[in-house]
């Protein structure tokens, strides 16, 4: 780095102190995506969160019955794959 202020290590003519800034934004940036990340390791999948919600509903219940009949319905009716 020049006395000047510059910093021609990078190939640029920015001044060091806006470099210093920017560098400081982006490892303030990075310490904020890390924490986010480290959160949703830690934190229980949605899937598990709604784990027993329609429990004991009848609606549900009716709706997994109806499901469950129109696939049966689909496999009687799709031909049979041939053998070569």
């Amino acid at each position: 780095m020049h006395k000047d202020g510059y910093c021609e290590e990078l190939g640029s003519l920015m001044p060091s102190a806006r470099l210093e800034q920017r560098v400081a934004a982006l490892e303030a940036e990075v310490a904020k995506l890390k924490s986010k990340l480290e959160e949703r390791e830690t934190s229980t999948p949605w899937w598990e969160q709604i784990t027993g919600t329609f429990q004991h509903d009848p609606i549900y219940a009716h709706a997994m019955r109806l499901g469950q009949q129109y696939r049966q319905s689909l496999r009687s009716k799709s031909p049979r794959r041939r053998q070569p």
